[in-house]
């Protein structure tokens, strides 16, 4: 089996050996690699050594001292001394590093954070001074620790150190074959056998030449040095080989070296990055400053299981994927710019950029195509010529020149008319033109009728095309037969479809087919209409759109997670996809391309490059299920164990959970609350889930990884119990009960106080209805004493007011008998002898008319039955005279206008004539009658 995977792979690199160059150095290639910079790992510039556990984690000898990266994070760690490492081997569950006058190991305790011990404080007085450890190789059950001094062996089973110094200078170890090789820089190389140095090299050539390693290689070793090449030894002595590679290493400095399983070779320089041969010696790809990498100064290397080069580098870290069949051709100069189109033609690789044309030459090195300058859009063999749809009109590209036969500004696509073989229609700024082959010549007309900008073009049948607008709009045009002219040009906007900007068209197995802002649709002929393709929303999804040539059997897609996906119609085994990770953000977006370089081989153009891609191989990167590296409690670390039950939390405290999955690529980690919802999971942001201000119980968490193509890891569970909260513990319970307690006593203390209150309230207030009955009854008889009284009082009102007028009718009928008497005696005058005596009667009558006694005898009685009638009168008019007074008391005793005269000893014409003044004295209206008003004065 892997003897025919081997034969797969060697297949491949020789197609694209031979599709990209004809020589055999495809330096400007390189396969997919990842910067690691200083910002990113926050430590020392320099990292001298790298390592790889079996968990998959990255450890880095840094000049400040150890790192870890678990894919997603990095952490770092100090030495007590705080000094340098120069070495770095992760082993089982050890990291074994090496320092200055300082070596031993890292083990993570059960809280998560790796514990530094050290080994060489068990032979500190054998370490030499200013010594440093520069390599660390495991062999079988030992581990040595190289310095250019000397080496020391650990037994880990015997927990032992031996020390063991050559002859020279120690340059390196190395184990091949089962041998653990000493490479030394004048005294020739050693085999450690039974903790014992033999010699088995000693060539002259390998004198004071810096061995970098020795490594099986077709049955013999393969030794590498610093600047002398490459070697073979076997039984029949020492002889270079003819590697191209060694001119280059010679001339950069070789400082590290590794080989695959299948038997490619990588080799790390001081001045030029990282070389990647075949076999044979030969170059396959490049990988420096110049396409990308960090740094050319090369420190160390390592290669893990899943052909992964770690790269040590003098200012940052790179790795490199070498099991990717997919290469990219990066240009940093920032002279190609946003690649639109490539294609392979007449065996050149043609790029099209926004800065102009360009191709590669034979050392595929860049190469400008003059007169081409601005965008290009398009580039497409026709009728075995290469046509460039430019900003500027459209080129015929031969012999790596252009020649401008369109001067129709903005080639954007061109399609062959159906069953033409010499007629292609293109699309441009300006409208639809037509390219037609006569003999040697192109003829180019364009056909009016539109000057919109034509993106997308389809062809439904002989004379009928669809076509898109650049941004806004949807068209049916049909063609004369000849296609000289345009015989008709329909909107489709109010024909259903859903969105009317940014509309693809495509032909896929004889549909027209929309991909919209909304989703997919297509053309329904029998209804002149665009409805819904359901077939295509499911299978390709309503974000992704195409961005390759419609090709019945394989679409390439992209969708908007900027995830490319090659999907095949036939075989699904087929369809694959690759994470914008791998493209690291560069994709043109909106003018996304995929172009066929040949059978398998594709090309995705990209910023300032383009990726190729080979179709028939494709590995599915496989997610890992976390592990749980830490867990805090409060900000306070647990020590925890994977077998746990459970694990206890006190209410209210805060638990964060760091997890890891180190092997798996371009992932991210979900979480879900397993019991109480299985299928809902959360998505982390970053390793570390935290959980906070959850409910007593008891909870299952599961934990999973996910890749960024949707694939979900086995679930990793963890258990954890929060505590109830205080009070609803037995403490809680008994202070309850004691409150209960308290409470009780004081309700049945309140209650009683309130029943003898109660009590009291009730004999109080049958002592106040008794004290009330007793008032009521006192006030009733009070009451009917004072109405007895009332009634009393109004008799004697009603017998004073007889009284009052029997006493006014006996002055009425006295003074009319005085009136009388005056009358007669008036008439009978002359009858009298003496005159005065006539007068002296006269007056006297008059006085006993008018006697002023009699006048306040009867205003007491008046005041006493009308309640003081004169003074209520007198205050609310004060203008009135004794007279006006004794009117209103006349009328208020309802006497008559005859009565009251000889009352008032004037005639009744007078009284009315004094009621009148009297009416104006009170300012009565004319309607309100006198005696009404006085009769009601109070």
């Amino acid at each position: 089996m892997k003897r025919v995977l081997k034969l797969q792979c060697y297949s491949i690199y020789l197609t694209l050996l031979v599709l990209l160059t004809s020589s055999r150095l495809v330096a400007q290639y390189s396969p997919y690699f990842e910067n690691y910079s200083l910002s990113e790992y926050n430590a020392g510039n320099q990292n001298w050594d790298v390592s790889r556990a079996d968990n998959g984690k990255v450890y880095v000898a840094n000049n400040k001292g150890l790192l870890e990266y678990d894919g997603l994070k990095w952490n770092f760690y100090e030495l007590p001394n705080k000094t340098t490492l120069r070495s770095v081997m992760a082993i089982d569950n050890r990291v074994y590093t090496g320092s200055y006058e300082e070596f031993g190991f890292w083990k993570s305790d059960d809280k998560g954070d790796l514990i530094y011990e050290s080994l060489s404080d068990k032979i500190k007085d054998s370490i030499s001074k200013n010594e440093e450890i520069w390599q660390i190789v495991p062999y079988k059950n030992l581990i040595v620790f190289r310095s250019f001094l000397n080496i020391y062996i650990y037994d880990k089973d015997k927990d032992t150190i031996k020390k063991k110094k050559p002859q020279s200078v120690v340059i390196s170890c190395s184990v091949a074959d089962g041998k653990f090789y000493i490479s030394t820089l004048k005294g020739g190389t050693y085999i450690l056998e039974n903790e014992e140095l033999i010699p088995v090299i000693n060539e002259a050539v390998l004198i004071d030449a810096k061995i970098i390693s020795i490594t099986p290689y077709d049955g013999k070793l393969l030794i590498t040095t610093s600047l002398r090449g490459c070697f073979v030894y076997d039984q029949t002595g020492l002889k270079p080989v003819n590697f191209e590679i060694n001119d280059i290493i010679k001339q950069h400095q070789l400082n590290s070296f590794s080989m695959l399983e299948d038997g490619r070779m990588v080799f790390g320089t001081i001045k030029d990055g990282v070389y990647l041969t075949n076999r044979e010696g030969d170059v396959i790809f490049h990988v420096n400053k110049e396409n990308g990498l960090v740094n050319n100064t090369v420190l160390s290397q390592y290669l893990d299981v899943d052909n992964t080069l770690w790269i040590g580098l003098d200012n940052g870290l790179a790795s490199v994927d070498l099991s990717s069949h997919n290469y990219f051709f990066n240009d940093v100069s920032g002279k190609l710019g946003a690649v639109y189109d490539v294609i392979n033609f007449e065996d050149t690789i043609y790029i099209g950029s926004n800065t102009g044309l360009f191709y590669l030459d034979d050392k595929n090195k860049l190469q400008f195509i003059k007169g081409t300058q601005g965008q290009v859009w398009d580039l497409k063999e026709v009728n075995g010529e290469l046509f460039c749809g430019h900003n500027d009109g459209t080129f015929l590209v031969k012999n790596k020149n252009v020649e401008l036969i369109s001067v129709n500004t903005g080639g954007y696509v061109i399609k062959k008319a159906p069953e033409k073989n010499n007629v292609f229609i293109q699309g441009t700024y300006t409208g639809l033109v037509r390219f037609r082959k006569n003999g040697p010549n192109w003829s180019v007309k364009h056909l009016g009728e539109t000057t919109m900008p034509i993106r997308f073009l389809v062809f439904e049948d002989q004379t009928t095309a669809w076509a898109a607008h650049a941004y806004k709009g949807l068209y049916k045009i049909k063609f004369d037969h000849k296609f000289d002219t345009i015989v008709s040009i329909k909107n489709y906007e109010d024909k259903g479809i859903w969105s009317n900007y940014n509309i693809r068209v495509l032909k896929i197995k004889n549909d027209i087919c929309f991909k919209t802002n909304s989703g997919w649709q297509k053309y329904e002929p029998l209804l002149d209409s665009i409805v819904p393709f359901k077939l295509l929303n499911e299978s390709l999804g309503k974000d992704a759109y195409v961005v390759s040539e419609p090709d019945v059997n394989k679409l390439v897609l992209k969708n908007d997670n900027d995830i490319i996906t090659f999907k095949s119609f036939v075989n699904n085994d087929h369809t694959f996809s690759l994470s914008n990770d791998v493209f690291d953000n560069r994709l043109i977006v909106g003018f996304e391309n995929v172009s066929k370089i040949s059978d398998s081989t594709y090309a995705l153009n990209l910023n300032d490059g383009f990726m190729l891609i080979d179709s028939r191989v494709h590995k599915e990167k496989t997610v890992f299920k976390p592990s749980i590296d830490r867990i805090e409690i409060s900000n306070n670390p647990l020590n925890f164990s994977s077998n746990a039950d459970i694990i206890n939390l006190k209410f209210g405290e805060e638990i964060d959970i760091h997890m890891s999955s180190p092997k798996s690529v371009n992932h991210f980690f979900e979480y879900a609350l397993l019991n109480l919802d299985a299928k809902k999971w959360y998505k982390l942001e970053n390793h570390k889930l935290t959980l906070s201000n959850l409910k007593d119980g008891e909870y299952s968490i599961g934990l999973r990884t996910v890749n960024s193509f949707g694939k979900v890891s086995p679930t990793t569970k963890l258990d954890i119990n929060i505590l109830p909260p205080w009070y609803k513990n037995k403490i809680g319970y008994a202070l309850y009960t004691f409150i209960a307690c308290i409470v009780f006593f004081i309700m049945y203390a309140l209650h009683k106080r309130k029943i003898d209150k109660e009590q009291k309230l009730l004999q109080n207030a049958f002592e106040r209805e008794q004290e009330e009955l007793i008032r009521e009854k006192t006030i009733e008889n009070e009451k009917n004493i004072i109405e007895l009284r009332n009634e009393s009082l109004k008799n004697e009102i009603k017998l004073k007011s007889k009284q009052l007028a029997n006493t006014a009718m006996a002055l009425v009928k006295k003074n009319e008998t005085l009136l009388e008497i005056k009358n007669e005696l008036t008439q009978n005058k002359n009858n009298f002898d003496n005159f005065y005596s006539y007068k002296k009667l006269l007056k006297k009558v008059d006085n006993s008319i008018a006697h002023k006694d009699e006048w306040e005898i009867f205003e007491y009685n008046f005041n006493q039955v009308h309640d003081e009638f004169f003074k209520s009168l007198i205050q609310k008019y004060p203008e009135l005279t004794p007279k006006d007074l004794k009117i209103c008391a006349y009328i208020k005793m309802n006497l008559s206008t005859k009565e009251i005269a000889p009352l008032m000893n004037i005639s009744p014409r007078g009284v009315e004539t004094h009621r009148y003044r009297l009416k104006k004295k009170l300012k009565l209206e004319n309607d309100i009658s006198l005696t009404t008003y006085l009769l009601n004065f109070k």
